[in-house]
């Protein structure tokens, strides 16, 4: 008797499921992805969404992900990877790709952003930080854990001749951040098609100007940290082969500073330079005197940088000027390191200044740009996506990479809450994928698009899925 209630029971789930199929229009409404309905895998808050008929993802009796799983993982890359998929991802990176638009500028860009979320039905917050969005997917409650992208483009002229070459003279994305927005607009997509899995809320930050230095910082005065308990944020990189992806615990990027010093004299004739006070010589030794504060001072297991970088008197070579200007760049990896080389680079100048009988302002562009601290990455939140990356790519395809001279504004962010930063390879010497960040050759691999949308959307779901 059990057997046939068993069987009767089939039946009639069989003959439901077929009314439902019979009855639903082509454009139906069941998901991004269009999941048909399933007597054996319904859940009952799916969405009720317009769907893209550039997607349609066949059915399949996914992993519940009660508890994560390599499964689960596999799940998510495999939508990521449908072929119209990968095509629409091409195409937003590409679009954004032709139209760069500097920090703070990125109005084009929001906008595009902006549509693809609402043909999603994904909620969004516009603007902050002028151009920045905070979109949110989810319950609506916590947790809440948070991924990032950065917007803006470079004041770099474009060298790489191809279909999509940028239309803006003097303006490129040479540094990514098309495929970071379209790797995280492909991960909003993922996300949506699966809201019914999520334990909590991604909170998806579309921020401009990270190239400027102060979009983070503005974002979070904005309130793009709102409710967040960590924090998650990619970059492309031309070290590492296509979707590798890297990243260590502790410092992984430098804090960066920059000064600007003017040296005061009197200014008098190269002939007669005892009538002078001579702000030349007490800038010259202010340069020598600077090498001293890392070479001297500075732990040599403690990595620091202080580099002058412009040193300008004017061009008159008959006369000794009134002023110097010396700039310059600082780094280092701590916040105690960083913030002590800063003090020490104002007392070295002013003071060096002053046994030459000059005098020394100096500016560290405090309210121009922002000094961007180290980004220091959560040993918890490191790990985190250290097991998303190796469920995703295999853990042959994960590194630990060193750490780097280079600054992220993600830092901003990584102060505030645990945070983790990582990169994913672009390197593919076959198309030429190979040239550093901010150069006229830059260019990636597309075929890393995909993959980032997934580990974005991975990291997101499995970390609601371990902390509710």
């Amino acid at each position: 008797m059990g057997v046939k209630r068993f069987l009767l029971l089939i039946f009639s789930c069989v003959v439901i499921t077929s009314l439902v199929a019979a009855k639903t229009p082509s454009h139906h409404e069941f998901s991004y992805f269009d999941h048909p309905p399933s007597c054996f895998n319904n859940p009952t808050n799916i969405p009720n969404n317009r769907t893209s008929s550039l997607m349609r993802y066949p059915f399949s009796l996914s992993p519940e992900c009660t508890v994560w799983t390599r499964a689960c993982s596999e799940e998510v890359l495999k939508l990521a990877k449908q072929p119209d998929n990968v095509q629409w991802l091409k195409s937003v990176r590409r679009r954004i790709h032709e139209n760069p638009e500097l920090a703070f500028q990125e109005f084009e860009t929001s906008r595009l952003i902006r549509d693809e979320l609402t043909k999603m039905e994904v909620n969004f917050r516009f603007p902050m930080a002028v151009t920045g969005i905070r979109a949110v997917i989810g319950t609506g409650g916590p947790p809440f854990v948070a991924v990032r992208a950065d917007m803006d483009a470079l004041p770099i002229q474009e060298a790489v001749e191809w279909e999509h070459k940028s239309k803006v003279a003097g303006k490129m994305h040479a540094c990514g951040h098309d495929a970071h927005v379209a790797m995280l607009i492909g991960a909003a997509k993922i996300l949506k098609t699966r809201e019914h899995h999520l334990k909590g809320t991604v909170i998806l930050l579309f921020q401009p100007a990270e190239e400027a230095g102060n979009g983070a910082k503005m974002m979070i005065r904005d309130g793009a940290l709102e409710n967040v308990e960590a924090i998650f944020a990619l970059h492309v990189s031309h070290q590492h082969p296509t979707s590798v992806i890297g990243s260590r615990p502790g410092p992984l990027l430098a804090g960066c500073g920059f000064f600007r010093a003017v040296i005061s004299g009197k200014e008098g004739r190269a002939g007669n330079p005892h009538r002078s006070v001579d702000p030349v010589l007490a800038a010259s030794a202010a340069v020598i005197s600077l090498q001293g504060i890392v070479a001297r001072e500075a732990n040599p297991l403690d990595s620091q940088v202080v580099s002058v970088t412009s040193f300008n008197g004017g061009n008159n070579l008959d006369m000794i000027p009134d002023t110097v200007v010396l700039k310059g760049t600082f780094r280092a990896f701590s916040n105690t390191s960083f913030y002590q080389i800063l003090q020490r680079i104002e007392e070295v100048i002013v003071e060096q200044a002053s046994v030459f009988r000059c005098l020394a302002t100096v500016d560290f562009f405090d309210k121009e740009y922002t000094i961007y601290p180290p980004t220091v990455n959560d040993e918890h939140m490191y790990e985190h996506v250290r097991k998303v990356a190796s469920d995703l790519v295999g853990p042959t395809n994960f590194r630990v990479v060193p750490p780097i001279m280079g600054a992220e504004d993600f830092s901003f962010y990584s102060e505030v809450v645990p945070a983790a930063f990582f990169y994913i390879g672009i390197m593919n010497e076959t198309l030429g994928s190979v040239h550093t960040g901010h150069s006229p050759y830059f260019m990636i691999d597309e075929d890393v698009l995909p993959v980032g949308a997934a580990a974005h959307a991975a990291i997101a779901e499995r970390y609601l899925n371990e902390h509710h």
